[in-house]
């Protein structure tokens, strides 16, 4: 492992005033996003509407790399040239999602744990290959009764540090992200409580298995009140929380984290991120983004599956980019 080149990519990752664009939902997921608005999902319209936002002019000023789905790091754009290539011909970092989802989790109804460690290492080095410099994996864990529980928290975090120890191992920043979901009724306390559980036992399995923090990103979910909670917190709440709870949780020697948006509005994702970034005290790592609904939801509805949409929908991707570039810096308003 060259820890020093791992850290290399994993500090650009996060350069100031850029995020990551998160563009590797599977072919499951992408479907029901075209279906909202009427759009087949096919080989083509999959691979148009990425190329879309890969070649908008300007994105790498606010975009340092964009997290791909299988599918797409083998794909050639409508001109013939492959999608890596347009990426970094941008400036933007190639990376891909190499998990295989998650599974239900056996002994424990509701709650699930991420698959995808057999085959990995080779898989691993296909992707190298095939010009991926960073690689994501994405465990998930619901609130509720007696939930997450500790085996759920445990078999979560052994997976996230073998991946993260293989993709080190192949030369690849692993993006680590352990995310709380905001469903349920649970309040802004709860989710802090659940969130510094899942961390703590996250890096405490990183640690066993020897990653070094200083070549790896973290993605986390942001403090929030569950979606069905009587009293939801605001802006400055969730700053305060969510970054406090870093704090105690999260190495300093981890160069960036990366925030999912998990739900929220676009905007309230990029004013959740400013807060943060606004905040006096410590900050040790990059507060930054991955976002994937709130990049894209506004540009995926200008464009509605018509490439004769495409300069429009290239410039409200371009300006939600740019809101969240200023976010990362505590100067969007």
């Amino acid at each position: 492992m060259e820890l020093a080149l791992l850290s290399q990519t994993a500090r650009a990752l996060v350069a100031d005033g850029k995020g990551i664009l998160a563009a590797d939902e599977s072919t499951g997921t992408i479907k029901k996003r075209f279906d909202q608005i009427g759009v087949s999902s096919t080989v083509e319209t999959r691979r148009d509407y990425r190329h879309l936002m890969f070649s908008a002019g300007g994105a790498a000023s606010f975009i340092s790399g964009v997290i791909l789905f299988d599918e797409t790091l083998r794909q050639q754009g409508p001109d013939g040239v492959p999608l890596v290539d347009v990426l970094n011909a941008a400036g933007m970092i190639p990376g891909i999602k190499v998990d295989t989802g998650a599974k239900p989790l056996a002994l424990h109804p509701e709650e699930t744990v991420t698959e995808g460690l057999d085959g990995l290492r080779e898989r691993l080095d296909e992707y190298r290959s095939l010009g991926a410099k960073f690689t994501k994996w994405r465990a998930v864990y619901r609130i509720g009764k007696d939930m997450p529980s500790r085996a759920c928290l445990a078999a979560n975090a052994h997976a996230l540090a073998r991946y993260a120890a293989l993709a080190q191992e192949a030369g690849l920043v692993p993006i680590v992200e352990p995310e709380v979901l905001m469903d349920g009724p649970h309040s802004i306390e709860r989710c802090e409580e659940v969130t510094s559980d899942a961390l703590h036992t996250t890096f405490a399995a990183l640690a066993e298995q020897g990653v070094g923090f200083e070549g790896m990103l973290l993605k986390p979910n942001m403090v929030l009140s569950g979606t069905e909670a009587s009293e939801r917190a605001g802006v400055e709440q969730v700053a305060m929380r969510t970054l406090a709870c870093l704090r105690r949780c999260v190495p300093a020697a981890v160069p960036g984290i990366v925030f999912l948006s998990g739900g929220q509005s676009s905007e309230e994702a990029t004013m959740h991120l400013n807060a943060m970034n606004k905040l006096e005290g410590p900050k040790p790592w990059k507060l930054s983004f991955s976002y994937g609904r709130a990049l894209q939801a506004d540009a995926l509805k200008a464009w509605g599956g018509d490439n004769g949409n495409l300069e429009a929908a290239q410039a409200v991707f371009l300006q939600r980019a740019r809101a969240n570039g200023l976010a990362s810096l505590g100067t969007y308003a």
